[in-house]
């Protein structure tokens, strides 16, 4: 079995030029360049023979299911939205990976004992309501329409609206759900987003964790007061306060081999060169492929934080706003794929995922598994993110091999 290089060349470029913007790709979920996508896509899976189904909010489901099986389906796909000008690879690689696989078992007449479906998921970045992966939250029950409707616009439109003016129709009761009934397992390609394959030079990774993540909102209450008349010695500043505790929370992480920590949100209040800052708020990002670690490191953080501001006479809130489990792949669907891998002399190794993927809201509910190529550099979620095209190739064969020796 043969990938098709040109063709699948051809349907990056198509879909890469369906952008907003010039600076990068700009296609956020709902918007007429996903609308053309979602058209481009559908039609190429709707020659073949795919059953194509759409659900309230959007996720697509393609199943190739050519002898009218009724057994479970593998899944494989991704999503193709981007951020604002963001890259041409993140999220349409697996999406387009997964339809070429599809595309070369037709074309090959491979005779399969499992449907292959292709799942595109609606609005993974959550460039349109602030909330990641509504898709797969959706498809797995974490969020219902409800849900939706307490998430809104920059604009503050309410997203139920948002979606539903956008020819969406909502019938929850009518929309497929993934729950283990009629899945075999998914698998998902992605760029890796990180530098770690680039700098080691090999093709492929093999995700065997997805990090966990803590974020935590630290409030610093000081007092606003004159720049120039405020001797050092009275002021209650809540900006120098907070800095402290930034500098000294970047220290708790060493010694952990795969622990982060991030503040990467700040804002202060009232923000003029020339008054002592009364309010300073930011927010800590801990993540690791280790819950107890993350636990450790965020009790250690709030420990430190809450002494800094009663060195410094500030007051100080702190609050868990978002919070994510480590997600651990399928061993025997990473072995299966490390096998593959091997056998095919595609270069490879074991990593983690420092970013959380829609893959991760199918975990504990199917098996799962992911399969990383690599970003130049480690940029993504920038124009200038970049996946060389012999790397892409590695990993839809890698993908291709796979999804043949579960289904046939």
């Amino acid at each position: 079995m043969k990938i098709n290089e040109n063709r699948l060349a051809n349907d990056f470029n198509y879909i890469t030029s369906q952008s907003s913007t010039e600076l990068g790709c700009t296609r956020l979920s709902y918007s007429s360049e996903d609308l053309k996508v979602r058209e481009y896509i559908t039609e190429k899976l709707k020659n073949i023979g795919a059953e194509i189904t759409v659900d309230s909010v959007g996720n697509i489901r393609a199943k190739y299911n050519p002898a009218n099986l009724n057994t479970k389906s593998l899944l494989i796909g991704s999503h193709i939205d981007t951020v604002p000008n963001g890259g041409k690879y993140d999220g349409l690689t697996g999406t387009l990976a997964s339809l070429e696989v599809i595309r070369v078992l037709y074309e090959n007449h491979v005779e399969i004992k499992h449907p292959v479906e292709l799942v595109i998921f609606a609005e993974e970045e959550g460039s349109n309501f602030g909330s990641t992966m509504i898709g797969s939250k959706y498809i797995t029950k974490k969020i219902n329409l409800d849900d939706l409707k307490k998430l809104y616009t920059d604009l503050d439109q309410i997203a139920f609206e948002y979606i539903r003016e956008r020819g969406f129709t909502f019938a929850p009761e009518k929309d497929n759900y993934v729950d283990g009934t009629d899945e075999l397992a998914m698998i998902e390609l992605h760029v890796e987003q990180g530098g770690i394959l680039d700098k080691k030079g090999l093709s492929l990774g093999i995700v065997q964790a997805i990090a966990g993540m803590n974020t935590i909102q630290i409030k610093v209450k000081g007092v606003s007061n004159h720049a120039g008349s405020t001797p050092m010695k009275y002021r209650k500043d809540s900006l120098l306060a907070a800095g402290e505790m930034i500098y000294k929370l970047s220290k708790l992480v060493e010694g952990y081999e795969s622990a982060v920590i991030t503040v990467g949100k700040i804002s202060v209040s009232p923000n003029a060169s020339n008054v002592i800052a009364a309010e300073t708020i930011f927010n800590i990002d801990i993540r690791d492929v280790v819950q107890e670690n993350i636990d450790k490191i965020s009790e250690k953080a709030k420990e430190l934080c809450i002494e800094i501001a009663a060195n410094n006479e500030v007051e100080i809130e702190v609050k868990l706003v978002g919070s994510s489990k480590v997600v651990h792949m399928d061993e025997s669907l990473v072995n299966i794929i490390q096998d593959q891998a091997n056998k095919n002399n595609l270069s490879n190794m074991r990593m983690n995922s420092g970013a959380v993927h829609d893959n991760a809201m199918l975990n504990g509910i199917i098996p799962t598994a992911m399969i990383f190529v690599p970003s130049i550099g480690g940029i993504s979620h920038s124009p200038y993110e970049d996946t060389k095209f012999t790397d892409i190739l590695a990993g839809v064969e890698l993908l291709l091999h796979t999804v043949a020796k579960i289904v046939s």
